[in-house]
């Protein structure tokens, strides 16, 4: 079966069980959750839209043929769905946090009440919401929200744990943090009913650590891509914010005689008659929202092959087998990572809680965050000495090789390395630090989320990243063509200026794509590069691209000169961008930050990488920007672009630091909405990077 993946679509796949060859939806929330169901059930096989609209089926076709469906559970879903809503209206597994699933849904019913009550018909809140509020000691009445005065002050630290090493540095998120931490052990050995009171990952997190041993605790922070985006695999100047959302990670070394096993675990090592072995356990918050499993465990023992540790081939399969624990990649690769690029070999248990603020599949970095938090925490608990930069690197190697994920290194480096408030200048060759930008003070970004999925382990950005290596391989067999050429037809250096030749040599040799300017690319290049070019007849001209983290399909037609160009020009459009923010303040200043913005915006899209839901923005940001209010008083927005790695995710949005501009952005939300059906996320604000945070070594306090 080949279509579009919908409820209806996807239920007559498991049903029949039938394979199914899908495309994505733009603006369908509950895409993830079918996607992941088709994957768990051996049931699907995604097509790129691309692929689809030029009939390029065949390899999707004979894959899903391959496939063994193997759902055999109930087909009623409206049985389900009854028992679910049955089970939710008489109060049955109540929880008080009141992010979980089944605390939601029954608000929502509540609220359903609430909004029925019309002089003549009174409808009261059931009695089983009541009293469960009044048993947990919640405040009952009106959902509306209180403040009190000091609302915005920092909130107090635990008193349940003393900080041995670190400073929260003032961070909001990081004393929340904390304080969950310290209500961990707490319903445990209350003897109170944890089915009833908490999630699963709550209660799994409850036994992963030893609470009379140290804790160390990381945080790190997503990024904002203001400028650069997909040019950082081709060598470019990036200029990346970290964003105010950040994950943290409680990491915990023990002997394994001390560590508290899953029952599951526990039984998986009396059947293989183990005695005390190293296990890494892992809890991730929110896996509610991702539809994935909320633990993971494994043998630190597994990933050795032998006398040396895996390859990351063997890793990749590894994660992959089920698709509900693939996300436990990103974490426990950088286990993996450190055993094969720094030798360091572990002896003793660890236990991680992941607690991430950053949304997944927003193009915001949320894996880079998880990566480079996980990482510094291991560090500090094993007494390891790494330096930030040389961090982001270990963690992109998690990303490229482990996850297998062909990004760039910009993502792990502002999570690293970046400041609160300004934006990091890096050249991505492959990863030199400029230093810091401050953001002038009437400047501001935002961004803002189209709801539509962003992935770099898409086939389309990787489509396009291969694209742009095919085009640097072909300049630079241009450039020496060129030289050979006019070796062979005796030119001196008197017929052709030695500067001629030194440029050519120059660019024969090229590393990377962004080291070759605009006018040189216009004059020589530009018209020797096809527009597409199957990957078969590349290979057999060119032999190979020279990307190692990607691989050419022989028959997949790939765009190049697109893909060529705009890293050409996105470094150009950088290096403009970082001398206007130091420009001398003024509407021309925003104006041309703005439309370099736009320029790059529009570039995505010539690659493929663009979106309906950001391309909407991008519209509703220029409806802003020149309406007649805008136009009769100082100017508010200047400019926009899709992020990251393109084909959905956020747009960041450039303006005036001003109290208009965060009024057009909430417009700019609704209006959204009102098209779309969803309402997008809005990211302002920075914090600070994971090296300038460090770690916290904390330790409960004694009882006395």
């Amino acid at each position: 079966m080949l279509g579009k993946i919908g409820y209806g679509t996807v239920s007559e796949a498991l049903a029949y069980k039938i394979p199914f060859v899908f495309v994505r939806r733009d603006y369908f929330n509950e895409e993830p959750f079918l996607r992941n169901m088709l994957e768990s059930y051996q049931g699907g096989v995604e097509m790129i839209r691309r692929d689809l609209l030029t009939g390029h089926w065949k390899p999707y076709l004979e894959h899903a043929i391959s496939l063994k469906p193997c759902y055999e559970s109930g087909i009623n879903g409206g049985e389900v769905a009854a028992n679910i809503l049955q089970d939710t209206a008489s109060g049955k597994n109540h929880t008080s946090d009141k992010l979980s699933g089944a605390r939601r849904l029954r608000d929502a019913i509540v609220l359903g009440y609430q909004l029925q009550r019309i002089p003549g018909r009174d409808l009261s809140i059931p009695d089983w919401y009541a009293s469960a509020e009044n048993e947990l000691g919640l405040r009952t009445g009106s959902p509306s929200a209180e403040m009190s005065d000091d609302s915005f002050h920092l909130p107090s630290l635990p008193n349940d744990f003393e900080i041995l090493h670190g400073d929260v540095m003032g961070l909001s998120d990081t004393v929340n943090f904390l304080k969950s931490l310290s209500e961990l052990d707490s319903f445990i050995d209350s003897g109170k009913s944890t089915e009833k009171l908490q999630i699963r990952e709550r209660k799994a997190a409850g036994r992963l650590f030893d609470w009379e041993e140290e804790i160390f605790v990381a945080r790190a922070p997503g990024r904002l891509d203001v400028m650069g985006g997909i040019a950082d695999y081709s060598g470019s100047l990036v200029l990346q914010m970290p964003t105010r959302e950040a994950c943290h990670v409680a990491l915990q070394k023990i002997q394994p005689t001390k560590q508290r096993l899953w029952k599951h675990t526990q039984a998986r090592h009396n059947a293989k008659g183990q005695g005390n072995t190293p296990v890494l356990q892992i809890v991730s918050y929110g896996s509610e929202l991702s539809n994935r499993g909320p633990t993971f465990d494994m043998d630190l023992s597994d990933f050795m092959d032998g006398d040396q540790p895996m390859s990351y081939e063997k890793a990749r399969s590894y994660f992959a087998r089920d698709p509900s624990q693939r996300w436990a990649a990103y974490t426990a690769g950088t286990i993996l990572v450190l055993m094969k690029e720094l030798g360091i070999r572990f002896e003793n248990s660890i236990s991680v809680l992941v607690s991430s603020a950053v949304p997944e599949g927003k193009g915001v970095s949320s894996s880079a965050a998880v990566e480079v938090a996980t990482m510094s925490a291991i560090a500090a608990a094993h007494g390891l000495n790494i330096e930030p930069r040389e961090l982001a690197l270990l963690c992109q190697k998690v990303e490229n090789h482990v996850v297998g994920a062909p990004c760039g290194v910009m993502d792990q480096m502002t999570s690293a390395c970046g400041e609160a408030n300004k934006l990091l200048a890096m050249v991505c060759q492959p990863a030199e630090v400029l230093g810091l930008v401050d953001i002038p003070n009437h400047i501001r970004f935002w961004g803002i989320d189209s709801g539509i999925r962003h992935s770099v382990g898409g086939a389309d950005y990787g489509s396009v990243r291969i694209g742009a290596f095919m085009g640097l391989k072909i300049i630079k067999s241009v450039a020496m063509g060129l030289l050979s050429q006019s070796s062979a037809n005796g030119v001196t250096s008197d017929d052709l200026e030695e500067d001629g030749i030194e440029l050519l040599e120059t660019e024969a040799s090229l590393d990377y794509l962004c080291n070759l300017s605009p006018h040189r690319y216009e004059a020589l290049y530009v018209k020797q590069l096809p527009e597409t070019m199957v990957g078969e007849s590349f290979l057999q001209k060119y032999v190979d691209h020279n990307d190692p983290v990607t691989v050419i399909d022989p028959k997949r037609n790939y765009g190049i000169r697109a893909a060529s160009r705009h890293p050409i020009y996105e470094n150009f459009r950088v290096k403009a961008f970082k001398a206007l923010l130091t420009s001398a303040s003024s509407d021309y200043q925003l104006t041309a930050l703005g439309e370099l913005l736009y320029q790059c915006n529009y570039s995505y899209s010539a690659c493929g990488l663009g979106s309906d839901g950001t391309d909407r923005i991008i519209q509703l940001v220029q409806e802003m920007q020149h309406s007649k209010v805008s136009r009769s008083v100082e100017g508010t927005l200047y400019g926009g672009k899709i992020t990251g790695g393109g084909s959905g995710g956020t747009v960041c949005v450039v303006g005036r630091n001003c109290l208009r501009s965060s009024e057009q952005i909430l417009q700019i939300q609704k209006k959204y909405q009102d098209a779309t059906g969803y309402l997008p996320i809005l990211f302002e604000g920075s914090s600070p990077g994971a090296g300038t945070f460090g770690h916290l070594r904390i330790r409960r306090r004694k009882q006395k």
